[in-house]
């Protein structure tokens, strides 16, 4: 890890956002509650939190913060896609975008073990299901 010992403590804060591809029939089953291991929308946003959290034990240089908050939010964006969207705030010597694009990969690949029976196909694979642009959205950092 690089030595942060120097760098102020400060406020930070940082938003993620990522989408799924499913079929349309995956999302239909997603509005009506019909997917079989449940609501995916609220698992893989509480999934979300959880890897926020777990950050530094996935990433190996990634400095262990204390978050002082998580909000993960997964919806149906269209007809085609779920997207999630994590912003994560500390008052840290370092950032947490890598918290918030952690957040946002776990809650997708929740969304897609949850559906993955809705989306394979006869040979088992997912020719249409793709998670798509993982990208950092805004970052705040304000000196005291």
């Amino acid at each position: 890890m690089i030595d942060i010992s120097q760098k102020s403590v400060v406020y930070r804060e940082a938003v993620a956002y990522g989408r799924i591809k499913l079929r349309r029939s995956t999302i239909e089953a997603i509005r009506k509650g019909l997917v079989e291991k449940g609501d995916p929308l609220l698992v893989a946003s509480i999934a979300g939190i959880q890897a926020a959290k777990m950050t530094p034990q996935l990433l190996p240089m990634c400095h262990p913060i204390e978050l002082t908050n998580v909000d993960v939010k997964c919806f149906i964006e269209d007809e085609d896609h779920v997207a999630c969207r994590a912003r994560v705030k500390a008052i840290a010597r370092t950032g947490v975008e890598m918290e918030a694009l952690t957040a946002v990969s776990v809650a997708l690949l929740n969304v897609w073990d949850m559906v993955k029976k809705l989306e394979k196909d006869e040979r088992g694979l997912y020719p249409e299901t793709a998670i798509e642009k993982i990208i950092v959205e805004e970052k705040v950092k304000k000196e005291g």
